[in-house]
Parts: C-alpha cells; structure tokens; sequence
C-alpha cells in the first residue's frame, strides 16, 4: 500500500497537471464529510430558526455534532490540533473551528431544556438565550468560512475564485431548506407547509445553478491552464460521473421531475424524496468539487 502510494506520488510530481489528493482521497474524505455536514447543520438550523421548527433545530445540532467527528477523523494528529486553534487571524480552518465549537455549545444550552423537563434552567432563561446567541454565531461562521477556506488556496486556481465562498453559502442555505423539507415530512406536517418551503428551495436553487455555471465559465475561459484543467476534470475527466451523476442527475434533474409531478403527484413522500436528493447532490457538488482541484504547473505549460 505504502510503495502504490509512492509510486502515485512521483507519477504526480511528474505530471504536467497535479491533481490534489489530500482533501479529497483516502482519509481527505472525512474532511468533505466534515465540510458538507457542518455546512448542512448551519444551514438547517438557520431554516429552523426562521420556521420554528425545533426538530430543525436538534438535527442540525446532530449534524453537527458528526461533521466535528468527521473533521478529528481527518487529523492525522488530533492531539496537536489546539496548535490551530491559535491562528484565527490567518487561518479560516481556524475560525471554522472556532465556530464550530460555538455553535455546539450554544447548542446545548438552548436544546437541553427543550428536550429534557428536569433540565437545571429553563428555555426561557438567560443561560438559554445566550446559547441561541452563541449557536447563532457559531451558524454565521459556518455557513461563511468553508467557501474561504478554499478560496485562500493560492495553489490551486480554480478553487480561488471570488463565486466560491457565495456558492457555498448559497449551498448551505440549499442544504438547510432541503433538510428542513424532510424534517417537516417527517413529523407530518401539513402538506401545504412543505409545498411553500419547495418554492424558497426552488428560488435557492436556481441561484446555485446561475453561480456554477458563473464559476465553470469563468475558470474555463481564464487564463490559467490549471483552472482550465480543473474544468475537463468536472465534464470530461475522472471526477465526470460524480459530477453528471451526483450533481446534476441526482441533485437537480430527480427533484425537477419530483417537483413537476412527471413521476408522482406531489406528497409527503415526494417532498422527502426531493429533500433527499438534493442533500445528496449536495453532497457530490462539494465532492466533485474538491477533488477537480489541480495545482498550479511547476513549470511553464502552454495549450
């Protein structure tokens, strides 16, 4: 295992056009879990908040709650991650952290009396309000930092892009309106309910379809070759069938017949369905995404 891994290092080095690999392959996937989950959880708890739907608000936490197992599953060493806490002023890794932590903790001290009838204080009590203020922070830091992080990646251009950090907050605000649909599915509520909450989702979406084809355009069309690369990786590479399967065909066309009523009338069932595969196309946008990413040529290389 070792020497393959070897032996694909130096075919890389080698290459003209050095795909990344870290975060994305092996045990970079717990970071993309980490990433979609906590970007879901934000999401979602924003969309609860907004509808008042406690339920809401207790699946984001447990999002949550596995986004932050997913991310310690990720380092190689976790007992020196305290070493990253300490650069908020450089790192968005950092600040994600950081938020992170708030918004558990807030969390907790909002979801706690509304779950338990024996808890020491009461929802409506300072310590719980302050929790909302916290676990509201910590959403804004959520939903904000993930399209930075990527951004800051000098190396990798077509990830550096100004779209990046708006897409995945429009993202979040996609994956939370689609977990809120099924979650409401869930606990029956009326149909007319979740009926309303698919026209925001479609509205949502729509701007998320706008900023993707904004970016691909815009990195098929620079001038960087890596960038361009990046593009041919997405439509006609090795990341092509999680990007026309999981994206497109999942993500956007399965809901689009679900919402037409081509393949069921619309339902509770339906409305979960759409849910459902929109989360899931979330999650290989995220994927498909990450893993396009191509570094900068170390030498000079002319198309």
């Amino acid at each position: 295992m070792a020497t393959a891994r070897y032996d694909r290092l130096i075919d890389d080095l080698r290459s003209e056009y050095r795909p990344q690999r870290e975060w994305a392959e092996g045990r970079g996937l717990f970071l993309v879990i980490g990433h979609f989950l906590v970007g879901v959880a934000a999401g979602t708890w924003l969309m609860g908040l907004l509808y008042g739907v406690i339920e809401a608000l207790i699946v984001a936490f447990a999002l949550a709650c596995l986004g932050g197992l997913a991310h310690l599953a990720f380092l190689g060493r976790p007992e020196r991650a305290w070493k990253m806490m300490t650069r908020t002023a450089s790192s968005w890794i950092a600040r994600g952290f950081w938020g992170l932590s708030l918004f558990l903790a807030g969390g907790f001290l909002c979801l706690v009396p509304e779950l338990w009838t024996g808890a020491p204080w009461s929802a409506n009590s300072a310590l719980s309000m302050a929790g909302y203020g916290l676990a509201f922070a910590g959403m804004v830091v959520l939903i904000v930092y993930m399209g930075f992080v990527y951004t800051s990646s000098k190396a990798i251009p077509f990830w550096n892009s100004p779209l990046h950090p708006v897409l995945y907050i429009a993202y979040a605000c996609r994956g939370g309106t689609a977990a809120l649909i099924i979650v409401m599915t869930a606990s029956s509520r009326p149909i007319e309910t979740g009926s309303a909450l698919l026209e925001v989702w479609m509205a949502i979406t729509a701007v998320v379809a706008v900023l993707w084809l904004l970016e691909l355009q815009s990195a098929a069309t620079g001038g960087n070759t890596a960038a361009r690369r990046s593009v041919r990786e997405l439509l006609a590479g090795r990341v092509a069938l999680y990007f026309y399967g999981g994206i497109l065909v999942i993500g956007l066309a399965v809901p689009a017949v679900l919402v037409a009523g081509i393949a069921a009338p619309l339902s509770q069932a339906t409305l979960a369905a759409i849910g459902l595969a929109s989360v899931v196309g979330d999650f290989f946008m995220k994927y498909s995404s990450i893993r396009a990413g191509i570094y900068l040529p170390l030498r000079t290389h002319h198309e």
